[in-house]
């Protein structure tokens, strides 16, 4: 539809922008309720009957020739029908060229009106309950990973922004899938809504049927200590590792350095169902803690950045600080402008931003142009990438993490992008942070 000029008219019509014209009252029975431009593969098949004398059983051999003109070249044989049929009828070459042009659009993501309102339905539901319930939403979408245009990182951080209390996986609190936390009642004085809880499921080598001895154990008792988490919930030491180096031994160990060294007091014993059952006191398990009880040694708190380097290794996402604001005083140094800052921005002016890359993408109908999304703690900035530039610069558009983007900011109808003039790759500023982009989708 892109391509077949009818999405950029219909919105100019809608907005009041341009004005809405008919060529004959028959094509206006057909075209009035979406402003003179054909929307739906029906439409496109009314035309053909009233504008160009079709038949109906030609009309739906038009349709069936839309859905398949890129792979056989249907549509051909219609063109010169459709013409002609237009012409004798008193209607504009104009007008017959602009209609073909309009079904060869369809030809690439036509839709009939049922499929349109299906989807049309479920994006409305989805926007609706992402701005009234965000918390739900963004929970959902956590549980239904890997999906979707962003990864949970920036899913989390959307909604935190929106704001939803996130909590961090806790053995002693977290499910295997995300959930909302009861325990954060929305009907309190303020109107807070539920927490977010992150789920077991985002911890990275932790297995799922240890996740769910973990669960069972918890239900019967809670935890009291990292040994008695590895006893009762039969962990085997992989997973027991993965949850300290994730920090979600928080509640019963402290610090992740705190928990990885309690991690490492415990070794593997062979376990029975009835010892596995047994309370606290007893000594036996998977995971039974040495005989050696020294008490443990003072760690240092683990830094801003270990955190965050952890947290994305094990989780791929962190509740902490965003990486960039632990660089922002070097990327300003630098002369980069935050999301927010750009933003604030007029139409046409000369920018400096930096942000993570979270998506590349490079749709059919663009002409080959590359859209990419960059990310910092103030939010998100849409660039658009020109195939001149893709064609000079296409090692570090394609390949970094950290990208930095000097352009002219673009801004029409409410929507405003970074328009890429030249790149800069300033991956090594990440050190050992682990970044994903979901890319050409």
């Amino acid at each position: 539809p892109i391509q077949g000029d009818m999405v950029h008219p219909y919105l100019r019509r809608r907005q009041g922008i341009e004005a809405v014209s008919y060529p004959s009252e028959a094509v206006r029975s057909v075209l009035e309720r979406t402003l003179g431009v054909p929307i739906f593969q029906e439409q496109v098949m009314q035309l053909a009957m009233v504008a160009a004398g079709f038949s109906a059983g030609e009309a739906d051999q038009l349709r069936r020739a839309m859905a398949a003109w890129k792979r056989r070249g249907g549509l051909e044989p219609f063109e010169r029908k459709l013409i002609d049929g237009m012409r004798e009828r008193g209607y504009s070459d104009d007008f017959a060229q602009a209609i073909f042009r309009q079904i060869r659009g369809f030809g690439e993501y036509g839709f009939p009106e049922s499929h349109a309102a299906s989807f049309a339905l479920l994006v409305y539901v989805s926007a609706w309950l992402k701005h009234h319930h965000p918390g739900v939403f963004t929970c959902a979408l956590l549980n239904a990973q890997p999906m979707g245009f962003y990864a949970p990182a920036q899913l989390v951080a959307d909604a935190r922004r929106h704001g939803v209390t996130v909590l961090p996986v806790d053995v002693c609190a977290s499910d295997w899938d995300c959930t909302m936390d009861s325990r954060a009642a929305c009907d309190t004085a303020d109107g807070a809504a539920p927490s977010l809880r992150l789920g077991l499921r985002l911890v990275r080598s932790l297995s799922p049927e240890g996740a769910a001895r973990l669960m069972t154990a918890r239900n019967a008792s809670a935890f009291s200590s990292v040994e008695d988490l590895a006893r009762r919930a039969r962990l085997e030491s992989k997973d027991l590792d993965a949850l300290a180096a994730a920090g979600s031994l928080e509640s019963l160990a402290g610090n992740r350095h705190q928990a990885r060294w309690a991690v490492t007091d415990v070794d593997d014993k062979p376990l029975t169902f009835e010892t596995a059952t047994q309370p606290d006191s007893s000594r036996l398990g998977v995971l039974a803690l040495n005989a050696v009880n020294d008490a443990p040694p003072t760690l240092p708190e683990p830094t801003q950045a270990d955190d965050l380097i952890a947290d994305y290794a094990q989780l791929g996402l962190s509740l902490g600080p965003h990486p960039l604001a632990l660089l922002r005083t070097r990327l300003t140094a630098l002369g980069f402008l935050s999301a927010t800052e750009v933003l604030r921005r007029g139409d046409g002016r000369p920018v400096h931003a930096c942000g993570i890359v979270i998506n590349r993408q490079r749709p059919g109908s663009a002409g080959g142009v590359i859209f990419t999304t960059l990310e910092d703690e103030t939010g998100m900035l849409n660039v658009v990438v020109w195939n001149k530039v893709i064609e000079a610069q296409r090692k570090p558009l394609l390949s970094a993490r950290l990208l930095g983007v000097h352009g002219t900011l673009e801004r029409a109808d409410g929507v405003t992008h970074l328009i890429a003039g030249r790149l800069e790759d300033l991956t090594p500023l990440l050190g050992g942070l682990i970044t994903q982009s979901r890319d050409f989708q």
